[in-house]
């Protein structure tokens, strides 16, 4: 058990191990700020729920990470960001930061003027995502909507990590339908940059770029002064439990201390 007391910590979660890489950027831009990580395994995953159960699990969980007396909360994935983040901003007074396709950057990256926004099913398929790139592209067409709930699932199982031929297979089949103009892609679920190296080399000709560094700065405003602490809470479910999430972690070379969360 983690005995840390925290001092106002900037919380962060999302369904599992894709959030860890912004709650460690967080830690690392401000040295200072006790940063909670919270991986809700218990509900991944986020991207195969509805709208309305989407919003349940959201409130349900910064409920209970407003416990800790967080400056803001993080909700590290890209789907209840675009889906359901308006609705939270108006439920509760704690500032609400999400983290959204770079839609925009990606365009001005681009040559070819084709991108392809990658993210899971329940995002890629709601309006919401839909009326975001509209906004954030000024109406440009060549913006492909791709699900990649399947190399999500990878790596919340950590087939990524023990199974790398198979893998690799996937991210090949999954670059192989975008459409052949395509030049820059968005890695648009927070689970999806642990692939990088699968995608870089599935895609050789392609950029891939990770909204992280906006969320980073978006926490800036909320830095407060604290001892630097790093605590991690995980909720389990059949198949998705705390040794198999241990496990993971040795392998990704990670020394977390893990607590239940109860």
């Amino acid at each position: 058990m983690n005995n840390v007391t925290l001092n106002r910590p900037i919380a962060v979660f999302d369904a599992g191990i894709g959030s860890y890489a912004i709650a460690r950027k967080i830690a690392d831009r401000f040295p200072g700020q006790d940063v909670l990580y919270f991986a809700d395994r218990a509900s991944f995953p986020y991207g195969g729920k509805g709208r309305i159960e989407l919003l349940a699990v959201m409130r349900s969980t910064i409920e209970r990470l407003e416990s800790f007396n967080p400056p803001a909360i993080v909700i590290a994935s890209n789907a209840p960001s675009v889906m359901v983040l308006d609705d939270l901003k108006g439920w509760t007074g704690t500032p609400i930061i999400g983290v959204f396709p770079p839609v925009r950057r990606a365009l001005e990256t681009s040559v070819s003027k084709r991108i392809a926004v990658m993210g899971v099913a329940s995002l890629i398929s709601s309006s919401e995502i839909r009326s975001y790139v509209e906004r954030e592209s000024e109406g440009q067409s060549n913006v492909d909507l791709v699900s990649a709930s399947d190399l999500v699932e990878l790596v919340e199982n950590g087939a990524f990590l023990t199974d790398p031929d198979r893998t690799l297979t996937a991210v090949r089949a999954k670059l192989e339908t975008l459409h052949p103009d395509t030049d820059v892609a968005t890695l648009s679920s927070t689970h999806l940059p642990w692939l990088l190296r699968y995608f870089e080399q599935a895609g050789p000709g392609l950029r891939f770029l990770d909204p992280a560094d906006d969320v980073v700065e978006a926490v800036a405003p909320y830095a407060t002064s604290g001892s630097g602490a790093f605590r991690t809470l995980v909720s389990e479910r059949e198949g998705y439990d705390l040794a198999d999430f241990q496990r993971m972690l040795a392998r990704l070379g990670l020394d977390l201390m893990i607590e239940r969360a109860g």
